[in-house]
């Protein structure tokens, strides 16, 4: 098995890679019904995501040009897969495949299959499961692989949100956040305030574990930071339905009220990309001046720092089964 030519393939949302592609990204996105159940069934599903993909573009586009006119999920997802099969060993060789954008699971499964990939550790970048994002990308280079590839050998790595190694990689970007708070000697009581993409509630009333995941995460990462006021807010809502709460915008907002200091924690997320650099660093930061928060701030990224791929190198080594 050690000397077969195996894989790593990473699994991610993807995003547009130019404003041309934001309205097409966002088709497929809404098209999923993994994703996002609209109204009238399944026949209707593709019609009203291409309505809605429509009229949503204008705005997202504007989002998208004020982080430079692409989501850099891609490069972080590559560099992630890159750096960690370089410690993995010689026969191993990254691969990433989108759900939404380029490449897709059919694109880079016919890839592996002419490099003369042998087997595959399929590994969601969805620490926490959720049907909606983990469960759908799965499902996704499951169908793409019985098409293209089916003799491939692959494991999958679904959900490792207790992963002692990510915690200890999340928990010190929140120790470098704190350094900030403390260099910039902030006087205002300090909350740290994790946000995780929020969800239809209907999602976790069905028993999606989600919530939960979200939840153990934090409380191992205050473990290992120590004893610092905390809340948990969910953030990304949007559209007519019941969602996850509390909202993270309604916690800023109370934040400001108590004259309380935040340094937000972006806990679902693995990379920088929209939900970091634009909601999160425009959005979240004019909504707390607007709201009278004396303080604010976000702890940088995973990214590609060193202790987060030896979090995902030593995943695959002990969840991988190759």
């Amino acid at each position: 098995m050690e000397d077969k030519k195996t894989a790593l393939v990473l699994l991610n949302m993807g995003g547009p890679d130019s404003i041309e592609a934001v309205e097409p990204f966002l088709y497929n996105l809404f098209a999923d019904r993994d994703l996002i159940q609209l109204p009238l069934g399944a026949v209707l599903q593709k019609p009203f995501a291409r309505l809605i993909s429509h009229f949503r573009a204008k705005s997202v586009r504007e989002n998208y040009r004020r982080i430079g006119g692409k989501t850099p999920l891609l490069y972080w997802t590559a560099l992630q897969a890159e750096k960690s099969t370089a410690q993995l060993g010689d026969n191993w060789h990254p691969y990433v495949a989108m759900r939404y954008w380029n490449p897709r699971a059919d694109e880079t499964l016919l890839r592996m299959r002419q490099d003369g990939i042998e087997q595959a550790v399929v590994l969601s970048m969805y620490p926490h499961y959720t049907k909606a994002t983990t469960g759908s990308s799965v499902k996704d280079f499951k169908q793409a692989q019985a098409q293209v590839y089916p003799e491939l050998e692959c494991a999958y790595i679904e959900s490792w949100h207790d992963w002692p190694l990510y915690l200890d990689a999340l928990a010190q970007c929140v120790t470098q956040g704190l350094e900030l708070v403390k260099g910039a000697e902030v006087a205002a009581p300090l909350t740290l305030l994790f946000s995780a993409h929020a969800l239809p509630q209907k999602f976790i009333q069905r028993g999606d574990p989600y919530q939960q995941h979200v939840e153990q995460t934090v409380a191992g990462v205050m473990e290992r930071v120590g004893d610092l006021p905390w809340e948990i807010g969910y953030q990304s809502r949007s559209g007519p339905v019941k969602w996850m709460a509390p909202d993270t915008l309604d916690l800023i907002a109370q934040a400001g009220e108590e004259k309380r200091a935040l340094l937000v924690v972006p806990v679902s997320f693995v990379s920088d990309h929209i939900e970091t650099l634009e909601e999160v660093d425009v959005e979240f930061r004019d909504h707390a001046l607007k709201h009278g928060v004396p303080w604010f701030d976000r702890v940088p990224a995973l990214n590609a720092r060193p202790s987060f791929i030896q979090a995902l190198v030593q995943l695959v080594q002990k969840r991988g089964g190759m």
